[in-house]
């Protein structure tokens, strides 16, 4: 058993040395997590110890430090239930909605009501730096702490406490008894310490959006009823002692009828996040993925979701496979998905997913949580502040697997990512848009929010697509991720990888898509004859600018294009248009409203003018993006 925890550990090492983030200086935090603790789940609550070694890496001397307790978020009067009072649409999972008596409708925070045996909490106890006592303060979910000593730049220290916690009624992503019956939802459960970056302490409040996390090392240890079964990040270090479906093949278990519990101990190596979920009706499923990564299916035994569980199995198979090739190899040996939580959500080495879908719908979400493992768990970039690289990145990708791998007839016609520019168009034009550049707790709306991370965070990589064109789109996401991995990286850092693998300037780009909410919009304003040939006039509506794509139809049948470059890009794409003759001509200052150019044919000789033919810009009006020749 020693020899194995120090093979995971030492994996955990080298998964740590990877990072080769190529920035002057790169710095991050460094912990290690030891965790033993006992679920009582009659009650819900549970109670354990945690040792934490924090490494302070930055140039900082630290005096204080934070911790996130989450559950506390859970409690009437919390900023969570604040927020669901105060927002206009706020989660329908979140609150309930009765009729006043004035006959309009009121929606009421589900926490407001809550008992004291249905509220979420953690307290923390006998909190010690190096075995000094050490005096905190919480404030909502998080805990202030001020250090018995400074923690100079380059050492470490040991921080101990003992914990306890209630798992809350409502079911939000953490929480008890699902709707579907699931007993525990354990994510987001223990004392977590916040991040310290560049930037500075990322200390925020839980309101039930995104998260952030310093990697490091867990060994866990989970004391529970024995009649459950557990899953979640992390390998198990004693499933012979364990048995439900995670013992050796050939080894009985033996455990006496007397003993009440069962000990589970989980190692996990550098990792920023340990969630699990448990049940006593789970089926646990185990399938050899690419790689020989292990993949466990834990879900309920209900015969009415069985099947497509099963079917899932060998289509989860597919999309690791798929992200293998086309973002980079994923560096763990297992991944679990678990039914749980309230949607999908992802987590270290695990998901946890409602599992009352039908295939299709299975399918999808897992391979959303899935790609999350990329953009989330293994470049993690800072997602409350940029929610975009996050959702939008894992959107695009995901959304590109699932088309990939599933049978549909007429595949190759369909725009996979046609509903994101839907989406887009929808909140433009309903109006009240912020900019991506928006903290995630600082939406108006949760609709907005949604649009904003999901969608428009996705036409970020489709449009950039349309810029740079698909393969160096590609190559890029690929070697951002190499030259990333383990190390948190900014919007900067991706733009700054297009422009190394593409060769093109960016900025403008990053600047106006991420941090306003300038829109594109061209049109044919007018198409005019000249002696014999045709004179083409474009407008820039929009302020923001865009490279163009120009396709001609002439009435023979034949087509030609013209490509307009952007001048802020000093420079041009590759023809996207295989077998098509094209002509680049002079670029297009912004300053600008209007371009013209000419058409060596008569105007007689021309059917039809496209701009961008791809659809791939998010042009927000494409109703003046044609031309069609006048029927005689």
């Amino acid at each position: 058993m020693k020899k194995l925890l120090f093979f995971f550990l030492s994996i955990g090492f080298v998964a740590h040395a990877q990072h080769k983030n190529p920035n002057p200086g790169y710095w991050q935090q460094h912990v290690d997590y030891k965790m033993d603790v006992k679920m009582d789940v009659e009650k819900f609550q549970y109670s354990g110890t945690q040792e934490l070694t924090y490494t302070n890496n930055s140039a900082d001397t630290l005096k204080r430090v934070f911790y996130h307790l989450y559950f506390n978020a859970f409690q009437p009067g919390s900023e969570m239930d604040a927020r669901l009072t105060a927002i206009s649409d706020p989660d329908k999972r979140m609150v309930k909605s009765f009729k006043g008596a004035d006959g309009q409708t009121i929606k009421e925070s589900k926490i407001t009501k809550f008992k004291p045996n249905e509220i979420g909490y953690l307290n923390v106890t006998n909190l010690k730096q190096d075995g000094i006592a050490l005096q905190t303060k919480v404030v909502g979910t998080i805990l202030e702490v001020d250090l018995a000593k400074p923690l100079l730049p380059g050492k470490s220290t040991l921080l101990t406490m003992n914990f306890d916690g209630q798992v809350p009624v409502m079911v939000r992503r953490a929480g008890r008894n699902s709707a579907e019956g699931v007993a525990l939802s354990m994510t987001q459960w223990y004392p977590k310490m916040a991040e310290f970056d560049f930037e500075g302490w990322h200390a925020d409040p839980y309101i039930g959006r995104e998260f952030h996390g310093v990697w490091g090392n867990f060994d866990v240890k989970i004391t529970i009823d024995k009649s459950y079964t557990i899953g979640g990040t992390g390998y198990l270090q004693n499933p012979n002692e364990i048995g439900h479906g995670y013992q050796d093949e050939g080894i009985e278990v033996k455990i006496p009828k007397k003993q009440k519990t069962l000990t589970w101990h989980f190692v996990a190596p550098n990792v920023h996040d340990f969630a699990w979920g448990g049940d006593p009706d789970f089926i646990h499923d185990r399938v050899k993925g690419p790689n020989d990564v292990e993949l466990h299916f834990l879900y309920k035994n209900n015969k009415e979701i069985i099947d497509n569980w099963k079917a899932l199995q060998p289509k989860t198979v597919q999309l690791l496979e798929f992200f293998n090739t086309t973002i980079g190899q994923y560096p763990y040996k297992q991944y679990s998905v678990i039914q749980g939580g309230d949607g999908g959500m992802e987590y270290a080495m695990c998901t946890l997913i409602t599992g009352n879908r039908s295939l299709t719908s299975l399918i999808g979400v897992t391979a959303h949580e899935l790609a999350h493992m990329w953009f989330q768990h293994l470049l993690a970039t800072n997602e409350s502040k940029h929610e975009w690289m996050d959702e939008g990145f894992t959107s695009f990708i995901s959304d590109f697997a699932v088309n990939s791998i599933m049978e549909k007839e007429n595949q190759e016609d369909e725009n996979p990512f046609q509903s994101m520019y839907n989406n887009y168009f929808y909140m433009v034009k309903k109006g009240g848009e912020q900019p991506l550049s928006t903290h995630s707790d600082r939406y108006d709306d949760n609709m907005n929010y949604g649009i904003s991370a999901y969608s428009k965070g996705a036409v970020f990589i489709t449009q950039l697509s349309y810029i740079i064109g698909f393969d160096k789109t590609m190559e890029t996401l690929k070697r951002f991720y190499y030259d990333y991995r383990f190390s948190h990286p900014t919007p900067n850092d991706f733009k700054r990888t297009a422009e190394r693998v593409s060769g093109a300037n960016l900025d403008w780009y990053l600047l106006d898509w991420t941090q306003t909410t300038n829109t594109v919009n061209y049109g044919i304003k007018e198409v005019s004859s000249k002696d014999d040939k045709t004179i083409v006039t474009l407008e820039r509506i929009g302020r923001t600018p865009m490279p163009l794509d120009v396709l001609i139809a002439y009435t023979d049948g034949t087509f030609e294009s013209f490509y307009i470059p952007n001048t802020l890009m000093r420079w041009n794409k590759e023809n996207p248009y295989e077998g098509i003759q094209r002509t680049i001509l002079k670029g297009w200052d912004w300053a600008y409203p209007t371009f013209n150019f000419e058409i060596n044919k008569n105007k007689g000789e021309v059917e039809a003018i496209y701009i961008d033919p791809s659809e791939l810009m998010a042009d927000v009006d494409k109703t003046n993006n044609s031309y069609k020749k006048a029927t005689e």
